[in-house]
């Protein structure tokens, strides 16, 4: 695999953590501003992002479903390989800022 291609991983992955990051503080500040507790609506709104954490993070839809035509109607394995790589990237990122969202608002401690 090339060096550019472990760029995309890397970038993948933090895109995804700070789609999810960003995306619950800021949208917790909606919920502070309506007088309702911002640290209880951090872990929903998380949750809400996850998907389009990971789509943002792939770079659009378009072009990760064309890159998977490629890999199974061309047979293309190593187009395919890589874009499955780039989302399992960008879950491993939604996984780690849910679990830092989860963290600093105390709900996933048991």
């Amino acid at each position: 695999m090339e060096e550019r291609f472990f760029a995309a991983f890397i970038h993948c992955f933090f895109i995804a953590l700070g789609v999810i990051l960003g995306g619950s503080v800021i949208g917790s500040i909606g919920d502070f501003a309506t007088g309702e507790a911002p640290l209880s609506s951090m872990t929903r709104i998380a949750d809400r992002l996850r998907i389009w954490a990971i789509v943002a993070a792939i770079g659009g839809t378009f072009d990760a479903i064309a890159n998977v035509e490629r890999g199974l109607l061309d047979g293309s394995t190593f187009d395919l390989v890589k874009q499955v790589l780039l989302i399992i990237s960008a879950m491993g990122g939604v996984k780690v800022g849910i679990t830092i969202i989860e963290w600093l608002t105390e709900k996933g401690m048991s």
